[in-house]
């Protein structure tokens, strides 16, 4: 019969023996990160294979004060939980939205900022959809990359719409700009974004979001070592300006 004190000596040998990945990427030099390269402006995969975006300048920063080098894991909306866990990425990121399915498998570190779900439309129809009640009829045609948050409020929210599933979200929007759909519901930072990059379209009370959110990074579940060090480095981010200096550079864009 094992007494308590032996039970209580297996745990902390059990916790000891499971590697933090905080040491890990020290150790390795290498920080492994999940990301989709197609969510502007948090993410995204140039064609000479690097990427670039609020984000993506961020955990570079992170790797820096590891002293590591960032190795890339290319993955997908429908499928960034199950690449998270199975390619033993040490973040995913890329305006990753918090959400309680997503919390079930994974840890979130600290928010990086507020967000919520708006319609972004053609401006000449900004007044034709401005509400759930407008937007929830068969006529509606609504557009979304598969498998993220978008889809998920679509289906909660607007089961009345006529839904398209589009295969690019860098060229979705363009979609919006040639009447082939009436709305896309995303995140307010993401419609802030395209609507300078498309004169066309207008993102809808960006102030007063349809769905509360929140952006932030996913982590390994269980693993308080490494998300202390995020956490930490994060507020740090912010306390020294670095954060609000990167996200400046990303939301004064216009092209």
């Amino acid at each position: 019969m094992i007494k308590i004190g032996a039970v209580a000596l297996l745990l902390v040998a059990g916790s000891a023996s499971a590697q933090s990945h905080l040491d890990r990427a020290m150790q390795s030099k290498t920080l492994v990160v999940c990301t989709t390269g197609d969510y502007k402006p948090y993410t995204y995969l140039r064609t000479d294979g690097s990427y670039e975006g609020i984000d993506i300048s961020l955990v570079q920063s992170l790797a820096k004060s590891l002293g590591a080098e960032v190795k890339w894991v290319p993955t997908t909306w429908k499928t960034l939980t199950p690449d998270f866990i199975g390619k033993q990425c040490d973040v995913a990121l890329g305006g990753v939205s918090v959400t309680l399915k997503r919390q079930q498998t994974a840890w979130f570190a600290e928010p990086l900022d507020t967000d919520g779900k708006i319609p972004l439309v053609r401006c000449a129809d900004k007044k034709k959809y401005r509400s759930v009640e407008q937007m929830n009829k068969p006529s509606v045609r609504l557009i979304e990359p598969a498998g993220g948050t978008n889809e998920a409020f679509v289906h909660a929210y607007l089961p009345q719409a006529n839904l398209t599933l589009f295969h690019d979200n860098v060229t979705i929007f363009q979609q919006l700009v040639d009447k082939k759909a009436d709305v896309m519901i995303t995140d307010a930072s993401e419609a802030l974004y395209q609507q300078k990059r498309y004169p066309s379209l207008c993102a809808i009370n960006p102030e007063k979001p349809l769905q509360y959110g929140e952006k932030a990074w996913m982590l390994p579940r269980d693993d308080i070592s490494w998300k202390m060090y995020v956490d930490q480095w994060l507020h740090l981010s912010k306390a020294t300006g670095e954060y609000q200096q990167i996200v400046a550079q990303w939301l004064a864009v216009k092209s």
